[in-house]
């Protein structure tokens, strides 16, 4: 062999070797790039699966603080004592007794249709002007913290004016035509020192005026 044909041999075999690193080098880098690849990809996926996770359960709270601030605002139904409700009777052509209720806390109550007044012991309460016990038309009156509701019975008639009434037993309707939501309690005229005349009439409806009340009466201008 001639050191020429020598010199051209070991030279295509380190061109060979060069080849063969360089496609190993290669091999390895994609390798280790598709590695990084994945795991970035799978680090994503765990960071978003998370994310998601964090937002269910962020939903899931202000659902829970939603339906706690509903519960919070259930109105409760308003009930009588002898100092929440007061009576006053106005003469003349347009005589009538109000019915005045004050709600003493600080939080609103609910009244239902009218105040069921039941005169001297009577056994049945005075009727209804707006509907009857067994047909009523779903009067609701939200009465604010501290607000007042009022209530009319005409007594322009002699009929309706009647005889001066000793005592009144109160309750408060509730939601159903058979249903009260809390009392009776008993108003005595003669401590008070009232003078009330109610003979055969009917009361009106819970309103939130004094003039709303009067006008259901048929007594208000």
């Amino acid at each position: 062999m001639t050191a020429r044909r020598s010199r051209h041999r070991s030279a295509a075999y380190a061109a060979l070797a060069l080849g063969l690193a360089g496609s190993l080098a290669l091999t390895g880098c994609n390798s280790h790039s598709s590695k990084k690849s994945k795991k970035s990809k799978k680090s994503y996926s765990s960071s978003s699966s998370s994310k998601s996770k964090k937002r269910r359960i962020i939903g899931g709270g202000a659902a829970a603080a939603g339906a706690g601030a509903t519960a919070s605002r259930r109105v409760p139904d308003c009930f009588p004592s002898t100092y929440k409700v007061t009576f006053s009777q106005q003469s003349g052509p347009d005589s009538h007794v109000t019915v005045k209720f004050k709600n003493t806390t600080s939080r609103d109550c609910k009244l239902y249709n009218a105040p069921l007044l039941r005169f001297n012991n009577a056994k049945n309460p005075l009727p209804l002007l707006q509907g009857t016990p067994g047909h009523l038309d779903g009067t609701r009156l939200t009465v604010p913290a501290h607000g007042y509701a009022y209530a009319v019975i005409p007594t322009n008639t002699a009929a309706t004016k009647g005889t001066e009434q000793k005592s009144v037993a109160i309750d408060f309707m509730g939601v159903s035509a058979s249903s009260v939501t809390h009392g009776p309690v008993t108003v005595n005229f003669a401590e008070k020192r009232l003078h009330l005349s109610v003979g055969k009439t009917k009361v009106t409806n819970w309103t939130s005026s004094v003039h709303g009340a009067q006008l259901a009466a048929g007594v208000g201008k």
